[in-house]
């Protein structure tokens, strides 16, 4: 499974943000710019480093030495995976899953489950590196090279991402992006725009009624 990568290594995953400030403060202003607001959360938490910029209140994390650490960050953990959340439902305002979408054995089910615990209206903001993006190529090259961590990845397009939100009824309603210069050139800090070509992207989904007749994923 995946999830042991980051169970083995959270020091070192964690230390990437510590390592790079600039490049997590552009992602955390991409994060805020979402305005996120009510009772979020989490899924594929991590440490909580970065998901902590939409000031959720719980993160589910499969991996223990990860999600033990978002105690720091005031977020509640919950040692489980996004295709089976431990919650009863419509209890969340919205979810964050940032980063992690690439990592998850199955993103529909994925979105079902969290669909199921958000409320009448909720939202799901999902935050990617695109796949065609300079960033998003660069990680595949490697991911090709075996690198520990992107070597388990399977990236997305944008297009893809839309496509996947509306087969799981939620309705893309935002978009906020980063990161705009390429990962050989000197990092800086830039707001969050909505221009597409962006190294980090998210959209911001609202949760729709289902429709009789789609193909649903279990």
């Amino acid at each position: 499974m995946v999830y042991r990568v980051f169970e083995k290594h959270a020091e070192r995953y964690d230390s990437w943000y510590r390592r790079h400030p600039l490049l997590f403060e552009c992602e955390a202003r991409t994060i805020r710019a979402l305005r996120l607001k009510g009772r979020g959360l989490s899924v594929g938490v991590g440490t909580g480093i970065l998901d902590s910029q939409a000031r959720v209140q719980i993160g589910v994390d499969p991996s223990m030495n990860m999600v033990k650490r978002v105690i720091e960050y005031g977020i509640e953990p919950v040692r489980a995976v996004g295709e089976h959340l431990p919650f009863k439902g419509q209890v969340f305002d919205f979810a964050l899953i940032t980063v992690t979408l690439c990592f998850l054995d199955s993103p529909r089910k994925t979105f079902l489950d969290v669909r199921r615990v958000l409320r009448s209206g909720g939202g799901i903001a999902v935050c990617i590196v695109p796949k065609d993006s300079v960033w998003g190529k660069t990680y595949m090259e490697k991911a090709r090279a075996g690198n520990i961590f992107y070597r388990h990845a399977h990236f997305y397009s944008l297009s893809e991402l839309e496509s996947m939100l509306l087969e799981c009824f939620f309705k893309v309603v935002d978009r906020k992006a980063s990161l705009s210069y390429s990962p050989s050139e000197p990092p800086r800090l830039e707001e969050p725009a909505e221009e597409e070509g962006k190294g980090f992207v998210c959209l911001k989904a609202v949760k729709t009624r289902k429709i009789s007749g789609l193909k649903q994923y279990g």
